[in-house]
């Protein structure tokens, strides 16, 4: 607002502050009415900014109760959980378990001879390579920790390791420290017994299970061949200290093995975790406690949101006061459109005669939402496995191997047909050496150039003299333990087929699934694979939804348009050709968590409402600072118009002095 400075007038007595006040105050009426109008928007925003916060938490419950596990939670006690403890997914079956732990799986450990010194130079300091292999050992006898006898067979699934020792690491510590670093499946650590040559390598595989035994492969300096060298099989320069093992159990009088005391699928849908060797009973019950509380958040949410909207759009008779938002459109609309959304049939329930008064959740005469737990007790014992439709999305196939996985708003509930006109595959290459014929002998260095999903990397193989299943097994560990494909997640499965090829099949599906591999060192490619260096494309699966148009990606068939855009499902097995139907219902949390997106997302309606109003307080805050300069030149031209008017008065009022005394002067003369 513009100041007005003090002054009075110099010589005529005229009030120059108090009219120019008076006259200023006229000027500033319309920046008054600014003002008010800036502090009215200001208002809306603020009440828009706290309808948006209580959308915002409304739309965040929704979202968890839009989850159909949030209804599916199961209830899992095991009578003495000193024994074992267990944790149910949704696709646990309730019952009772019978569980007999018989064994505990545990790591295989070895330990090398004793040596004078940690840190004394074992060797030459010759560049030497030490791998790793894993598997199981079996058949055979075992005397104070070497194997007379025995078989290795390698686990395929486990990757193989390889380190470089040379004179910058050629001591006991500095091999520890090598097989640290690498990060390969096996902990080093260093022991002491006291004896004279008291310092000792232990080395641990980081897994345990009968599959993850050691084998120890060195090439170059004899002295470390020596210490560290180690096949069950055969030469084993170390002495195993404990057995690898798998857990083992029986449930139900069934017997379980494990290769991890976290024992997973041995009952579907529950781990057990295995503490001790005992028996103990376990039971699994629906836990109705997780449904009424998903309910009763549902109308609690709900509560909230109204409430707000309420005191928003509401008038307090006894303050004569209008909430901020009272007869806004918008916020009216918002109130409309969720209470018709929640009086709304479902349509694609499975259980049609479902809905939330049948549950009993209602609305009050206050139009608040309250639940009948009776009615809801009497649903969860009928109806148990339809409440979850009422609440979020699901997707039933009646196929078993077609999976619903996601929608997208454009989605329409409703029962559709599934027809597949192509099955996704895999890259897959398959060799053409019968290696049944005889072993196949890998020489030392061998390297293989290997493209896989669009990564390419050399693959070390490790040498040795193998049959076909070894051979398989060795290449599918050395690729899948390669850091480039570890970190692009990409994996092979090599198998044996029926003519003694070796086959090696990409574990992704679709177009994006290639596999080449060629020389790069050491035993020829041609040894194991013939002729073959590039193997056949995976292809994308191909069909339609509802009869509509749908695009695939690997085993995902995705719907493009109509009710069925967005719908995407996974077909993970079968044949082509009609595939059953897949009736897709969602519920109310799901509808409204969409609804609410409409309304303050960044397109939503609150949104471009508080746009607006930041856009027009903006617009006013630059016709009030210039209104406010304007007013400073009024009051600067008042100032100086009527300074110069007092100015003109001050010296009317000094001729008028000086004419009356000239005068009274002549009147006095004449007298005289």
């Amino acid at each position: 607002m513009a100041s007005i400075t003090s002054s009075t007038g110099l010589g005529s007595g005229l009030e120059i502050d108090s009219i120019i006040s008076q006259l200023m105050a006229v000027e500033q009426k319309p920046l008054a009415a600014l003002a008010k109008k800036e502090a009215s928007y200001q208002a809306k925003l603020s009440a828009y900014g706290t309808l948006n916060s209580a959308v915002s938490s409304f739309q965040s419950a929704m979202a968890t109760l839009g989850k159909a596990s949030t209804f599916e939670a199961l209830k899992t006690s095991v009578a003495d959980p000193l024994i074992y403890t267990a944790k149910s997914a949704t696709n646990a079956i309730p019952g009772t378990y019978q569980v007999n732990v018989t064994q505990l799986a545990q790591a295989q450990t070895l330990a090398t001879s004793g040596q004078t010194s940690k840190t004394a130079s074992i060797g030459s300091g010759t560049a030497t390579t030490i791998s790793f292999q894993f598997g199981s050992i079996t058949g055979g006898t075992l005397t104070n920790g070497v194997y007379s006898g025995a078989t290795f067979t390698q686990d395929a699934e486990q990757a193989t390791g390889s380190i470089t020792i040379n004179s910058s690491n050629n001591s006991l510590q500095g091999i520890r420290d090598a097989i640290n670093a690498a990060n390969m499946g096996v902990t080093a650590t260093l022991v002491s017994d006291g004896s004279a040559t008291p310092d000792r390598l232990v080395l641990t595989s980081t897994k345990t299970g009968e599959s993850s035994s050691m084998k120890i492969t060195v090439e170059g300096d004899s002295a470390l061949q020596n210490l560290l060298e180690y096949d069950p099989t055969g030469t084993q320069n170390l002495t195993q200290q404990s057995a690898a093992q798998d857990t083992k159990l029986t449930v139900n009088g069934l017997e379980i093995s494990s290769k991890t005391n976290s024992v997973s699928e041995a009952i579907q849908g529950v781990t057990l975790d295995v503490l001790k060797v005992g028996s103990s009973s376990m039971n699994i019950t629906r836990d109705t406690s997780a449904v009424e509380t998903g309910v009763n958040n549902f109308v609690k949410a709900y509560n909230e949101l109204n409430t707000v909207l309420s005191g928003l759009m509401g008038y307090n008779a006894t303050t004569q006061t209008a909430g901020a938002l009272n007869g806004d459109s918008t916020a009216r609309s918002i109130q409309e459109q969720v209470r018709k959304m929640l009086t709304s049939s479902l349509d694609g329930l499975s259980n049609t005669s479902m809905s939330l008064s049948k549950i009993g959740v209602a609305f009050q005469k206050d139009g608040s939402l309250a639940v009948d737990s009776g009615k809801l007790n009497k649903a969860m014992t009928d109806n148990y496995g339809d409440i979850a439709s009422l609440f979020a999305t699901v997707g039933k196939a009646t196929d078993s191997l077609v999976n619903f996985t996601n929608s997208s708003n454009a989605t329409k509930a409703g029962s559709y047909a599934i027809n597949v006109t192509r099955m996704a595959t895999q890259a897959s290459l398959t060799g053409t050496v019968n290696l049944n014929a005889g072993n196949t002998t890998i020489t030392p260095n061998t390297a293989i150039s290997v493209m896989l999903d669009g990564v390419t990397s050399k693959v070390y193989l490790t040498e040795g003299s193998y049959n076909a299943k070894q051979l398989a097994a060795m290449v599918q560990s050395a690729i899948n333990g390669t850091a480039a494909f570890k970190t692009a997640d990409a994996k092979v499965t090599a198998t044996i087929d029926d003519n003694g090829n070796l086959k090696l099949v990409s574990d992704r599906y679709g177009s994006a699934s290639k596999i080449t591999v060629n020389n790069s060192g050491g035993t020829s490619v041609a040894s194991f694979l013939g002729t073959s260096r590039t193997g056949t494309e995976g292809v994308d699966v191909a069909g339609t939804i509802g009869g509509l148009s749908a695009t695939g990606s690997g085993q995902f068939l995705t719907g493009v348009s109509g009710d069925v855009g967005g719908l995407k499902l996974e077909i993970v097995g079968g044949t082509t050709g009609s595939r059953g139907t897949i009736d897709f219902s969602q519920g109310f949390a799901d509808r409204l968590n969409k609804l609410a997106s409409s309304f303050i997302g960044t397109d939503g309606k609150i949104s471009a409402l508080r746009d607006g109003l930041n856009a027009s307080i903006k617009d006013l805050t630059k016709r009030y600072d210039a209104m406010e300069a304007r007013l400073t030149d009024i009051e600067a031209r008042y100032r100086k118009q009527f300074s110069a008017l007092d100015v003109m008065i001050a010296s009317m009022q000094s001729t008028g002095d000086f004419l009356t005394q000239q005068l009274e002067q002549i009147k006095a003369n004449s007298k005289s």
